[in-house]
């Protein structure tokens, strides 16, 4: 299967537009793991089996693990979550850019020795840093567009010379993924749950592209503003994915030794408060 393939048969059979961020961060890890980096692969295991049927989709932060040394626990996870929950497709995020060369260095990490079914990219420069991705026939591609962090404002939010007219930058960045980027169908867009009219406008530029919107939970972002703006369909079909994320709310929703049931209570509630949006 596709990672779209993956991406529909998870949002339909778990009911989900809801993706469960992995950012493990020892320090706030309950108390019995607290501070312990040895247990990042534990603490990562329990979250995924316990909202494994509520989720469209896992995204494991890659500086999370890193950080620690735990690029080996790393491994490990994505092998457990391809063994406990095969229907759910994993994105990587690593919001990886550089030129080809080493970009196709980066795309055999994410998807050779990961095995990620799909990876976070910044397309700052260019078409040719992200092409060798899409080599990986059926693996997505989401790239930075409008993103949650007042920051992007920086550049995201800056107007063009083109021969289009003067779109703004994370609006240029759209049509080139629904458009001439887009060779195989293997891209999407990442844009904040925290600016929803961008949601809006960016679905407007790129009607049919998955979205990855993080930003809802501890970020602050209105999960119903958010698939309102995002979500599209046509009778039953849905024809413009969204993967909403959530971590910290989820993955720290209690400090104790209920850490796993308290995160699946809270991915069950994000879970219907989105799909009550969707309607």
């Amino acid at each position: 299967m596709t990672f779209l393939d993956m991406l529909g048969a998870a949002e339909r059979q778990n009911q989900s537009l809801l993706c469960v961020g992995l950012d493990p961060d020892p320090a706030k890890f309950p108390a019995h793991l607290r501070g312990d980096a040895s247990r990042i692969y534990d603490f990562c295991a329990a979250i995924v089996e316990a909202t494994a049927d509520t989720v469209i989709a896992f995204k494991p932060q890659i500086a999370y693990f890193a950080a620690h040394r735990a690029e080996d626990q790393l491994e490990r996870l994505m092998a457990h979550m391809r063994a406990v929950a095969p229907q759910v497709p994993v994105i990587l995020d690593a919001k990886r850019g550089d030129i080809g060369s080493t970009a196709e260095q980066y795309a055999i990490e994410a998807f050779e020795r990961y095995g990620a079914d799909a990876v976070t990219l910044s397309p700052f420069m260019g078409f040719d840093s992200v092409q060798p991705y899409l080599k990986y026939e059926g693996k997505g591609a989401f790239l930075l567009c409008r993103t949650s962090n007042p920051g992007g404002d920086d550049l995201q939010n800056q107007r063009l010379a083109t021969v289009d007219g003067q779109p703004l930058l994370y609006e240029h960045v759209a049509r080139l993924a629904q458009g001439p980027w887009n060779l195989n169908g293997q891209l999407g867009l990442v844009v904040g749950a925290t600016y929803p009219a961008e949601i809006e406008r960016v679905r407007e530029l790129a009607p049919t592209l998955p979205l990855l919107i993080p930003g809802v939970g501890a970020q602050g972002g209105d999960a119903v503003a958010t698939v309102r703006a995002g979500y599209r369909r046509q009778g039953d079909a849905t024809t413009g994915p969204v993967i909403v994320n959530s971590s910290r709310a989820i993955l720290y929703a209690s400090s104790g030794d209920d850490f796993a049931a308290a995160a699946r209570s809270e991915a069950l509630r994000t879970r219907n408060v989105l799909e009550a949006a969707r309607g």
